[in-house]
């Protein structure tokens, strides 16, 4: 039977009968070794909806690995409950970026990522997160005092070091010893981490990306522990001293290793994933001048430094952020690997699967958004709730039990930011401007993101 013969019987079986995953067209098997990684970093969205198109919800692909792509909100909706428990993180995330986030929470599966779950939730409790909202502000306002009129502003990486130092406040107690040099030497270490999940070379050889990566992640080790002993010594409300104290009921508690692990993966999540959808609603709100001032509007009402409860008040702000996830999810591919035989949307999947779960895709589908590419936040007001068409339509933290821990201390960063920069600056950005963004990894402006930037006045 010939491929197209292949996938026409596929696509003509009733659902209900288990079925192979298609074949894959000799036309979408892409480069030796690589096979489409190529065409993933020019266009996730537009390769998604190749594989959409042709095979449906469950497809062939090769991009260095051979893997199924699962799309659509049904069929990652059943990798992301595995009620079945066929899908684990570890052996793939491993595989992607294992030796420099080992034993994140990302990377634990099942008993052991339930237990460090529950201890890990103690540190983002409703009262913890109003008092990382007080802190913020001033690490917010020192970090935006230079941030004068300029005509070509390079956002992104502007809002990666006020991250950072966000991140080194709230997290690390402010590591009073560190130099800005120091902390310009960790910020590369995370890149250089991140930066790995492209690599082809997955090894420790000199001048590949694993390569750099595993240096990074030995800079990281090492700034971590030199302040590890004062914070299993003393009690403050950073994360890291929280990390180290905190106990669930049953006395369980975590090692020096595991707090280690934990701040290195929360580090780089707090940061890298905050600066990509911070930069993103400055785009958009650069390019859609109305929607600017209405959120403007709604912080100058406020405070300088408001609450948790106040940044929560922020309604088109909340409508603006969600809809930046939805159009640049800041990861857009979650992956996972099969331990046993499971079925996903009646194509019967093998044990020792490399499985990617495509899950911005379901945000452009037309199934469930209208007018899934044009910016639109009011689709997530009360009177519509595209959200709502399906469960998993909207779906940037992830689902499960792996649904990202720190979603709300996320969200709460952002709006805490650009609460700040409302008040105190106006932008603007050609509507015309495309962001060229690099896909390696996680997804960041090339270009740096310029925009016209105009300081208002103090807000302090």
């Amino acid at each position: 039977m010939t491929d197209q013969a292949t996938l026409e019987a596929s696509a003509g079986t009733a659902s209900t009968t288990v079925r192979e995953v298609p074949v894959q067209l000799p036309s979408d098997r892409g480069l030796p070794v690589l096979g489409r990684l190529l065409d993933y970093t020019r266009d996730p969205i537009g390769l998604f909806r190749h594989q959409w198109e042709t095979y449906g919800p469950v497809s062939p692909l090769h991009a260095v690995d051979r893997a199924v792509v699962l799309l659509g909100p049904d069929a990652c909706e059943q990798a992301l409950r595995n009620k079945d428990k066929a899908f684990l993180n570890e052996p793939a995330w491993g595989r992607v970026v294992g030796p420099f986030f080992h034993r994140g929470l990302m990377l634990l599966d099942r008993d052991e990522h339930r237990v460090h779950r529950r201890i890990m939730q103690e540190a983002f409790t409703r009262d913890r997160l109003a008092a990382y909202a007080g802190r913020m502000h001033p690490a917010i306002a020192d970090g935006t005092v230079g941030w004068d009129s300029d005509p070509r502003f390079r956002a992104y990486p502007a809002l990666k070091q006020l991250t950072l130092d966000i991140a080194a406040d709230i997290f690390m107690g402010g590591a009073p010893a560190t130099s800005p040099a120091e902390m310009d030497r960790v910020n590369r270490a995370f890149i250089a981490c991140v930066q790995a999940a492209a690599g082809v070379v997955r090894a420790d050889v000199p001048f590949t990306r694993w390569g750099r990566a595993y240096r990074g992640r030995a800079v990281l080790d090492g700034f971590l522990r030199h302040y590890l002993p004062v914070k299993r010594a003393t009690r403050t409300d950073d994360i890291f001293s929280v990390l180290c104290h905190i106990e669930t009921e049953d006395g369980e508690g975590f090692s020096d290793d595991d707090v280690v692990n934990h701040m290195i993966f929360l580090m780089m999540a707090a940061h890298d994933t905050s600066t990509i959808t911070a930069s993103t609603i400055l785009q958009l709100l650069g390019q859609h001048p109305l929607w600017q001032e209405r959120c403007r509007a709604e912080s100058l009402a406020l405070g300088p430094a408001p609450t948790l409860d106040e940044l929560e008040s922020l309604e088109s702000l909340d409508w603006v952020t969600r809809e930046a996830l939805r159009l640049r999810a800041p990861v857009p591919a979650l992956v996972r690997y099969t331990v046993k035989d499971t079925t996903v949307q009646g194509y019967r999947i093998p044990a020792g699967t490399h499985v990617v779960v495509g899950v911005q895709f379901s945000h452009v589908m037309e199934e469930y958004w209208t007018n899934p590419m044009v910016f639109d936040p009011e689709r997530f007001s009360p009177a519509r709730r595209e959200d709502k068409s399906h469960r998993l339509a909207w779906e940037p933290f992830g689902g499960g039990v792996h649904k990202c821990l720190g979603l709300y201390f996320a969200g709460m960063e952002v709006k805490a930011i650009l609460h700040r920069l409302l008040r105190e600056h106006r932008w603007s950005v050609d509507p015309g401007y495309v962001a060229p963004i690099d896909n390696h990894s996680l997804p960041f402006p090339k270009d740096g993101q310029p925009l016209r930037l105009v300081r208002t006045g103090s807000a302090r």
